[in-house]
């Protein structure tokens, strides 16, 4: 069974994991695949928006603990260190892409998993889905960029408590402590991502793409060099047929039809 599925329509990408008898953790060379996969709708210009979930009842429920267990058995520290180092490379992506990636975490999102769901740009949560950074549970360490995305979305101080204790929260608090951005009736999840997914699909390009990397981009530059990046971006718009159509369609008052 291929445990990582793409579709591709009218602009947007839907990558699911595909592994719902194990809650779509990761084992073997799922990080991989995934790792292909999105290199694949990087290059890919036709699109403009990428939707990750999961297959079944979770959206992923992180590294599969018995793969692990058998690795820690075996002193395979070098094949661990190979699964880590491939989680840090799938956030690395995740952030460099232009293209906006939404989560919909359908169910429990939890260590990797929940952090995977932490790194993409934008979170709508079922009013089912949990969320833990379950690493001390099984006295591992976050990766997956846990330790960077989740203070910035929650505090230090509740990162810490939820890092150290691993206790699971319900989507409504994940809600109220900033780890996800919407939350939705768990029957309409898939309805609620895909409208939200065609607006942004809809609309312009460049200034889209832009808006991702400058919001990234202010985790760590000066507000000068906010300022400049700023500028360099409206240039790039500005001088854009997506622009054009805008400012016509404004004062023709008409809906704006980008095509870029």
């Amino acid at each position: 069974m291929n445990e990582i599925l793409l579709e591709r329509a009218s602009g947007i990408a839907t990558i699911t994991l595909n592994r719902p008898d194990k809650l779509n953790s990761f084992a073997g060379t799922m990080r991989e695949e995934l790792i292909a996969v999105l290199d694949e709708v990087a290059d890919d210009e036709t699109l403009r928006v990428v939707v990750i979930t999961g297959a079944g009842r979770a959206f992923c429920a992180g590294g599969d603990v018995e793969y692990m267990s058998g690795l820690q058995k075996s002193g395979d520290v070098a094949t661990f260190r190979g699964l880590l180092e491939a989680g840090g490379e799938i956030v690395g992506r995740l952030r460099a892409m232009r293209h906006l990636v939404i989560a919909s975490v359908n169910g429990t999102a939890a260590g990797a998993g929940c952090n995977l769901a932490l790194a993409s740009d934008y979170r709508i949560a079922s009013d089912g889905a949990k969320f833990a950074q379950s690493f001390t549970k099984i006295g591992l360490h976050p990766d997956w960029g846990g330790t960077w995305f989740l203070p910035r979305l929650v505090g230090r101080g509740r990162a810490m408590e939820l890092m150290m204790t691993g206790r699971a929260v319900d989507a409504r608090e994940a809600l109220e402590l900033g780890m996800v951005d919407r939350v939705v009736p768990h029957e309409s999840l898939a309805s609620e991502t895909a409208a939200f997914a065609r607006t942004i699909a809809n609309g312009p390009r460049i200034a889209i793409e832009g808006i991702k990397r400058a919001v990234h981009a202010s985790e760590w530059q000066s507000l000068a060099d906010q300022l400049s990046m700023e500028i360099e971006h409206q240039l790039a718009s500005f001088t854009s047929d997506e622009a054009a159509e805008g400012i016509a369609a404004f004062f023709e008052k008409r809906p704006q039809k980008f095509e870029s």
